[in-house]
Parts: structure tokens; C-alpha cells; sequence
């Protein structure tokens, strides 16, 4: 079973595989890359930004050498933002401890930062061709499916499992074209909703298609749990028309980069109820704050959050403290400054 399944895949792959430009090489730099672009990012949208990416910091010096802003402002807009900077802490790791040469063993690509079991048996089978074997949602999709397996993905017990099981199908002669096998094959055919079955390799073989419970696998025990936070960005210009930015900071969403000042409510904005909080809660740092526009408020979904923003256009003066947690910018050096998507979406309809 196990050479019949693996030789299926690999077929399959050798002939219907997607013409990528981190395939057909053996870099682990830029197959690093391009595996942590691709968690939580679609092939069609991360393929520009891994191009860019890669025409920045060609290797891993020049991306160990880079600011933490060049970084991002790189990434700004693919979302998960811990991914680049976890990948820029590797980097440094890499020139301080290895030399600046990229692991060659499991362990070793393993215990970088940012890297779990996937991108480190990725990087090993596709770089080195070392027999470990992938697990992402792919191919959860369709060994779940393959074998009518209900014990739940996301539990200890089922990654166990599955684990377990793909070990146990790699072709250890050809792992690097089985695991892209598999996940080609779950990104373009065994599809989430609406499986192309008539074009899998596996069809005769295929349980859940026999039994037409496709649409019942993968199982998953936990939902999801969306929390509701309320945004107020003042957008203030002062004077001389510059604008003010702050970094964030801490562990939270979007850390490192630069937005507007916030206040963040407990409850959805009503002006002017709220208004005198606002400017309270800036007064430290901003003088004469004159409100001019309140934007309509923007929805912006998160994995784990939603987000509800406004924009309130003002104008002030900055008290120009020692220390201030603030940076002036003139507007046509905003650019400069990496943003969350949804400042972006402001920008670009202010």
C-alpha cells in the first residue's frame, strides 16, 4: 500500500506539478523563503512578494544586515508579521553561531527560530533531500479523506496520528518529490470544498470518495474564537503638515510596526461621546486637538479577531517632548515606514 500510495503521488506530481520558481533548486535560503511566505498565504499572492523579497535580500546576510523595518515594510501587507521577524532573528542566528551557512541536518534548521516540524522537514527534503516527511493542511486534507481518519487534526492524539502515518507513506528514496507531491496535489485537487475527484491519482483507492464523505474530513475539535476590538486612530497633522506615527510594541497584533496614535475602546466609537476621552488620553503628548473628519469605521478581519476601526482626522500641535513615543513624518516620506494593512486601506481612500 504504502508503495502504491507514494508512487501514485509522485507521478501525479512529475506530471501536473506547478512551475514555481523555489522549485528545481536546491537553496535552502530561498526554499526557506518561500515556505515561511507560503504559511498563511496563497501560492497567487505570496509569489510577488517572495519575487521582492528575494531581490531585497538575496541571501542571508543581506537579510541578517537589514533594519527590522526594511524587513517589514518587505512584508507589509501579507499579514502574520511574527513570520518576518521571526525569519530576521534566524538570519542573525545564522551569521553569529553557523557561520552564515544554513543548516544541513533537521536539528539544526529545526532549532531556528520561527521554524516548526513543517518548514524544517520541508527545508531538509526539499534542499537536501533528507527522508522527512511534511505535514500542513494539505496533506491533512488528503489523508484524512484517503483514509476516512476521524480523530480530529487540531487534537495532540491526531497529529500524533498523522504523523505518524506520512512517515510511514514517504518514499525515503524521492522525499523531496513525494512531500511536493502531496501538497500539490492537496492545493489543486483535494480542494476544501468542491474536490476535483475525477482528476486524483488516488480515486480508486480513495475512501471517503466511496463512500462520498469528502466534505466531512478533515475532523477538527476547536472553533475558532473571534474577539471584537475597537480601534480610534487620530490622524494628526500639525502646523507644518507633518503627520504622526508610533511603533507598537509588546506581544500583539502588528508588533513592529507603525500606525497613527491609537486609542483603543471597549465599545464601538459614538461622537461626540467619546471625544473628550480621545483627546484626553492624547493630551500628554498633543495640544489643541480640533477633530475635522470621522471616517466611517472599517471591518478588518483577523484570524482571531476582528478589528473595527476609525479614522479621525485632526489637526495639533506636538508638544515635541524628550522621549516621545511618537516620529514626525512629512507625508511623502510615509512610504518609508512599515503599516498594517489597514492604515494602508486608510491611505489609499483617504
Amino acid at each position: 500500500m504504502n508503495l502504491i500510495f507514494s508512487d501514485l503521488v509522485i507521478r501525479w506530481y512529475l506530471s501536473h506539478k506547478r512551475e514555481l520558481p523555489w522549485r528545481e533548486i536546491s537553496d535552502p535560503y530561498k526554499i526557506w523563503v518561500s515556505e515561511i511566505i507560503l504559511q498563511q498565504t496563497r501560492i497567487a499572492q505570496g509569489l510577488n512578494y517572495y519575487l521582492r523579497f528575494i531581490e531585497r535580500f538575496p541571501n542571508i546576510a543581506s537579510l541578517a544586515s537589514a533594519s527590522e523595518n526594511e524587513v517589514l515594510l518587505q512584508w507589509q501587507g501579507l499579514g502574520y508579521y511574527s513570520r518576518a521577524r521571526n525569519m530576521h532573528s534566524a538570519a542573525k542566528e545564522i551569521m553569529a553561531l553557523h557561520q552564515g551557512s544554513f543548516p544541513t541536518d533537521y536539528d539544526g534548521i529545526r532549532s531556528l527560530k520561527g521554524i516548526g516540524d513543517y518548514t524544517a522537514a520541508a527545508i531538509a527534503s526539499f534542499a537536501y533531500n533528507l527522508p522527512y516527511a511534511v505535514l500542513d493542511g494539505n496533506v491533512f486534507r488528503v489523508l484524512s479523506r484517503y483514509f476516512e481518519i476521524e480523530t480530529p487534526i487540531d487534537s495532540t492524539q491526531g497529529k500524533k496520528q498523522f504523523s505518524e502515518l506520512v512517515n510511514e507513506l514517504l518514499d525515503k528514496k524521492k522525499p523531496a518529490l513525494f512531500n511536493q507531491g502531496l501538497m500539490d496535489l492537496g492545493a489543486t485537487i483535494c480542494l476544501p470544498s468542491s474536490p476535483k475527484c475525477d482528476e486524483c491519482p488516488l480515486q480508486d483507492s480513495c475512501l471517503s470518495l466511496a463512500h462520498n464523505s469528502q466534505i466531512n474530513y478533515p475532523v477538527k475539535e476547536k472553533k475558532l474564537k473571534q474577539r471584537n476590538r475597537y480601534f480610534i486612530y487620530l490622524v494628526i497633522v500639525d502646523p507644518d503638515n507633518n503627520y504622526f506615527l508610533h511603533r507598537r510594541d509588546g506581544k500583539d497584533i502588528w508588533q513592529g510596526l507603525y500606525e497613527f496614535p491609537l486609542v483603543e475602546l471597549s465599545e464601538p466609537f459614538s461622537d461626540p461621546a467619546q471625544q473628550t476621552l480621545i483627546e484626553k488620553a492624547l493630551s500628554d503628548e498633543f495640544s489643541h486637538i480640533t477633530i475635522l473628519n470621522v471616517k466611517p469605521s472599517i471591518k478588518h478581519v483577523l484570524s482571531h479577531q476582528n478589528i473595527h476601526a476609525q479614522f479621525v482626522e485632526a489637526t495639533g500641535t506636538y508638544k515635541n517632548k524628550h522621549h516621545s513615543q511618537y516620529v514626525k513624518v512629512p507625508l511623502h516620506e510615509l512610504s518609508n515606514y512599515a503599516i498594517s494593512r489597514l492604515t494602508e486601506i486608510y491611505l489609499e481612500n483617504r
